[in-house]
C-alpha cells in the first residue's frame, strides 16, 4: 500500500523534500564572524562594567553623632556627647589643598597624598572593639584589655604628642547600632573601675574557671574609655573603619568584643609590626590561628563549618594578590597597625562586611606595607553572629566583587 503521507507529486513543485535547496548557503566571511564576536565580547564587558558599578559598595558618610563620643568623668557621671578628634578630617584636607597646589603648578612635583605625613599620635596605644549586641561578652573582654594596657604601657593620660616612649592608651568601643545594652554596659564598666581602687573583675574568656584567687581588676584613669555610637548598623568593618579613623595612637589594634583573642599577646604584635617597620614607620602585624589548626578548639567546630573555612582559605588564594594569598589567617579579628600605615588604607576602604579584612590587606600590600602573621591565643567563645552557611557565600560574593571593582579600576586611589 502507498505511504501518502510522504506523496508531495500532486502538490506541485515546491512542497515537501523538493522545496529543499538545491545550492549550498554561503557563510558570512571569517573576519565578519570575528566582528560580530568582538562586538558581543565587548558588550558583554560594558554591561558587566555597569554591574559592577551598581553592586560596588560605598561607605555612607558619618552622621554628625557618630563623629562625637561619651565617656565617665571623674565625679562619675556620663559626659555630654563630645567632638572626637579626627586625624582623617585634617589629612582629607590638606590632600585638597595639595591638588589645588597641583592644579597651579603643573609643572612643579608637589607631594600628593598619601605621601603626606598623619599627624602625630598623642599615646602609644588605641584599641578599637566594634561592638554589636554585646552585653554579655563585653565587660569580659575590656577587663582583660584593660588590665594589660594599664600595667604595659602605664596610665591613659601617660603619653605626650610626638613622645617616642610608649606611655598612654585608650578603647573605642563602637557600638554598631545595638539594639542591647551595649552602650550602657562599657559606660558602667568604665565607671566602675575608674571610681573604685578595688573594683570588681569582670571575668573573661581567659580567666582561670574554678581558681581560688578571684580575677584581678584594674583601676583606669577617666576617660581612658570612649563610646561611640552608630545610629544603624554597619557591619563590623563599617565599625572598625570608623574608629580607626578617630585613633589617636602610634599604634593601633582592633579587637573583637567577645574576648577570644588573648589580649596579653598585644605586647607580641607590637614586637612583630616594629621587626618589619620601613623607614616611614608603616607595618602591619595580623593576629594568627593557624598554628591552633588540629586543635581541640578547632576540631570541636562542626564539619560544616571547618569544610567552608577551607574553601574559603582556597578561594583567598586564587583570588588575591601574592602577599595576600600568603597569609594562612586573614579573618582573625585581632590586627594591628602602625600610624604611619592608616593614609595608605583607611580612607580607600570599601567594605563594611566580614570581608574587611582582606580589603585591608589588599591595600597594604598594594601600597608595599610589610605585614607580618604573629601567632596568638584564641578560644571558641560562644555568642558569635556568624551565620555560617549565610555568611560564608555573603564572604566569597563579597570577596570576588571587591577584587573585581579594584582590578577594573572602579575602586582606585585618588
Amino acid at each position: 500500500m502507498e505511504n501518502r503521507a510522504f506523496d508531495t507529486h500532486k502538490l506541485g513543485v515546491g512542497y515537501g523534500f523538493e522545496s529543499h535547496p538545491k545550492r549550498a548557503v554561503e557563510m558570512p566571511p571569517t573576519w565578519a564572524l570575528l566582528v560580530a564576536l568582538g562586538f558581543m565580547v565587548g558588550a558583554m564587558c560594558f554591561w558587566l562594567y555597569i554591574a559592577l558599578n551598581l553592586l560596588a559598595p560605598t561607605p555612607r558618610a558619618p552622621h554628625r553623632s557618630e563623629k562625637q563620643y561619651t565617656t565617665i568623668l571623674p565625679d562619675g557621671s556620663r559626659s555630654e556627647p563630645q567632638p572626637l578628634p579626627c586625624w582623617l578630617d585634617k589629612w582629607a584636607a590638606e590632600k585638597e589643598v595639595a591638588k589645588k597646589e597641583a592644579a597651579k603648578q603643573p609643572v612643579s612635583k608637589v607631594v600628593m597624598p598619601p605621601q603626606m605625613p598623619i599627624e602625630e599620635p598623642e599615646l602609644f596605644m588605641s584599641v578599637v572593639v566594634p561592638a554589636y549586641n554585646e552585653e554579655e561578652r563585653l565587660e569580659g573582654m575590656l577587663e582583660e584589655a584593660v588590665d594589660f594596657l594599664e600595667s604595659e604601657y602605664g596610665s591613659a593620660h601617660a603619653g605626650e604628642k610626638g613622645a617616642a616612649d610608649k606611655k598612654g592608651w585608650e578603647v573605642l568601643v563602637v557600638s554598631d547600632g545595638s539594639k542591647d545594652a551595649t552602650v550602657d554596659k562599657a559606660l558602667e564598666f568604665a565607671k566602675e573601675h575608674q571610681l573604685s581602687q578595688h573594683p570588681i573583675a569582670k571575668p573573661g574568656p581567659w580567666s582561670k574557671k574554678g581558681s581560688a584567687n578571684p580575677p584581678h581588676s584594674t583601676h583606669i584613669p577617666h576617660g581612658s574609655i570612649r563610646v561611640i555610637t552608630l545610629e544603624e548598623n554597619r557591619g563590623k568593618g563599617g565599625a572598625v573603619t570608623h574608629g580607626m579613623r578617630h585613633a589617636r595612637g602610634q599604634y593601633i589594634v582592633f579587637a573583637d568584643a567577645d574576648g577570644a583573642s588573648r589580649f596579653g599577646d598585644l605586647g607580641k604584635m607590637v614586637e612583630g609590626c616594629k621587626k618589619i617597620e620601613d623607614k616611614q614607620g608603616r607595618g602591619v602585624a595580623i593576629g594568627s590561628r593557624a598554628h591552633l589548626v588540629g586543635s581541640e578548639a578547632v576540631v570541636k567546630r562542626s564539619k560544616l563549618r571547618n569544610f567552608l573555612m577551607h574553601s574559603f582559605h582556597i578561594l583567598l588564594r586564587i583570588m588575591t594578590p601574592p602577599a595576600t594569598a600568603r597569609i594562612k589567617d586573614t579573618q582573625c579579628g585581632f590586627k594591628l597597625f602602625s600610624r604611619p600605615t592608616l593614609p595608605y588604607i583607611i580612607p580607600y576602604m570599601h567594605s563594611e562586611g566580614w570581608i574587611f579584612d582582606v580589603e585591608m590587606l589588599m591595600l597594604a600590600e598594594s601600597a608595599d606595607i610589610a605585614m607580618i602573621e604573629v601567632a596568638i591565643g584564641w578560644k571558641e567563645v560562644m555568642g558569635s553572629k556568624l551565620n555560617v552557611v549565610w555568611d560564608s557565600i555573603g564572604m566569597a560574593w563579597g570577596l570576588a566583587l571587591l577584587r573585581a571593582c579594584w582590578l577594573l579600576g572602579i575602586y582606585k586611589r585618588d
